[in-house]
C-alpha cells in the first residue's frame, strides 16, 4: 500500500509544486512507484510535467466530485516511473460543490483508494490556503511535509498550519503524522537564512530534514521545458538536492534505496 504525503503550507511561494514535483520524480528514477496528485487549481504541477491542463478530457475535478475513476484520470509523464493525476482551473468550483456534501473532507480519499496499492508513494500538491480541498489532502494523508522558505517570514502561518494539522488528527485522520519540514530557497551567503535555518531547527528539531534546497537557477527554469530538474538537469546543485531529500525521506521511511 502507496505513503500518501500531502505537501503543505497555506504561504505561497514557499516551493511545494517545486518539491512535489522533484521529489516525485527523484524517488521514481530510483524506481519507486510514485503518483502526482496536482491538487492545486494553479495547475502549476500538471504543466510542468508537460501536461497541458487546457487539452485535459478528465482530471482531478472529476475524479474528486466522483465523476470519473482515477484509473480513467492518471496520465504517464516522461520521467520513468511516474504518472500524474492532473488538473485544470476548474479544481476551483469543487471546493463550492464540496461544501454541501456529506462526510465532504473525505472525498479525496475515496477517489484514490483505487489506485493506492498501484504505487509507493502517492503525493499530493496542496494549494496555497487550508480550504477544504487541503483538508481533503491532509485527511487523505499518512503524512504532510511542509516546506519553509528561507527568508524572515519563514515561520508566519506555520502556527495556523500546525494547528489544522492537529484538528485534522483529532477529528477526520487520526494516523495523520508531520513527515518533516523542509528549508527551500537557501542561500547560504546571507546570514539570514542561515539564521532561520537555526531558528527552525532550535524550534523544532528533529522534524527538519538534513537537506537543504539551494537556490537554483537550473531548478528555476526546469518547470517551463515541462520537465522535473532530474530529466532536465541531473548535474545541478537542484537535481542533487532533490535526490538527497529522496534518499532521507527512504531512510525515515526506514526503506531501501
Amino acid at each position: 500500500m502507496g505513503k500518501i504525503i500531502a505537501i503543505a503550507n497555506q504561504k505561497g511561494g514557499v516551493g511545494k509544486t517545486t518539491t512535489a514535483t522533484n521529489l516525485s520524480a527523484a524517488l521514481a528514477v530510483m524506481e519507486y512507484k510514485v503518483l502526482l496528485v496536482d491538487a492545486d487549481p494553479q495547475a502549476n504541477a500538471t504543466s510542468g510535467l508537460g501536461v497541458d491542463p487546457d487539452g485535459l478530457e478528465k482530471s482531478a475535478y472529476e475524479c474528486l466530485l466522483g465523476q470519473a475513476d482515477a484509473h480513467d484520470c492518471i496520465v504517464e509523464t516522461t520521467t520513468p516511473n511516474l504518472w500524474l493525476l492532473p488538473t485544470r482551473i476548474d479544481l476551483v468550483g469543487a471546493e463550492l460543490e464540496l461544501v454541501e456534501q456529506e462526510n465532504r473532507e473525505y472525498f479525496l480519499s475515496r477517489a484514490i483508494e483505487p489506485v493506492r496499492d498501484e504505487y509507493d508513494f502517492i503525493f499530493i500538491d496542496c494549494s496555497p490556503s487550508l480550504g477544504l480541498i487541503t483538508v481533503n489532502a491532509l485527511t487523505a494523508a499518512n503524512s504532510v511535509l511542509i516546506p519553509i522558505q528561507s527568508e524572515y517570514f519563514a515561520l508566519e502561518g506555520l502556527g495556523k498550519l500546525l494547528n489544522t494539522v492537529r484538528i485534522v488528527q483529532t477529528r477526520l485522520n487520526r494516523n495523520l503524522s508531520i513527515e518533516g519540514l523542509l528549508i527551500t530557497m537557501y542561500d547560504g551567503r546571507l546570514k539570514l537564512a542561515r539564521q532561520v535555518v537555526e531558528d527552525v531547527r532550535k524550534h523544532f528539531n528533529h522534524l527538519v530534514f538534513d537537506t537543504l534546497i539551494y537556490r537554483n537557477t537550473r531548478l528555476a527554469e526546469a518547470p517551463s521545458f515541462g520537465l522535473p530538474i532530474i530529466m532536465h538537469d541531473a548535474t545541478c546543485q537542484g537535481a542533487v538536492n532533490y535526490l538527497n531529500l529522496a534518499s532521507e525521506l527512504l531512510k525515515r521511511n526506514k526503506m531501501k534505496k
